[in-house]
């Protein structure tokens, strides 16, 4: 993918997001993985994204899926306002938005084969039922864990303990990627 070339539905988010002024919306090299992981998802999977936000990892998501239809996408937030503009934009059927707290959400309706972790509920809190909440080789991208962007909001410790929680838990093998914003990408043995 060159440079200037970003999928329409990538395109529509962030202006949806530069128009309400949200600037916590996954990077470019973040959502182009989420596109890759997407499209190596398992036939019929199924894939939960914790923090809508304007849909920008969502679009990425459904980048990566193209013309599948035999999976589900899962896309949960906590603003029913930014959510609803979302939902409104025009999705494939096989997306299903829920307003709520991503930390209850993931426990109730796992299990999944990919889960992006863009927002505290499922991160911060409700980890490790997160962990549980992942399908047998099934993918967890936590983004933005890079504790150099958070040291005047508080986060950075809790951070670390979302760092040491997946990079030592027995059942996942993890690493960090240290670009833009920092992910750990971690996968359930």
């Amino acid at each position: 993918m060159e440079p200037s070339d970003v999928p329409p539905l990538v395109a529509l988010a962030q202006r949806r997001a530069d128009d309400a002024g949200f600037a916590m919306s996954c990077d470019r090299g973040v959502g182009e993985l989420l596109a890759v992981l997407a499209a190596a998802s398992p036939q019929g999977a199924r894939i939960l994204e914790l923090g809508t936000g304007t849909g920008v990892g969502l679009s990425w998501i459904v980048h990566g899926l193209g013309s599948r239809v035999d999976a589900s996408v899962l896309t949960v937030d906590t603003d029913a306002g930014l959510l609803e503009q979302v939902r409104a934009a025009g999705w494939p059927a096989w997306i299903e938005f829920v307003c709520g707290d991503g930390a209850r959400v993931v426990g109730e309706r796992g299990p999944f084969d990919l889960v992006f972790a863009d927002a505290p509920g499922g991160k911060l809190d409700g980890l490790d039922t997160t962990i549980t909440a992942l399908a047998p080789r099934g993918v967890l991208v936590v983004d933005d864990m890079d504790p150099d962007l958070h040291t005047t909001d508080g986060l950075a410790p809790a951070l670390a303990t979302v760092r040491k929680t997946l990079v030592a838990h027995p059942g996942l093998i993890a690493t960090e990627i240290p670009c833009s914003t920092h992910l750990i990408v971690a996968v359930k043995r």
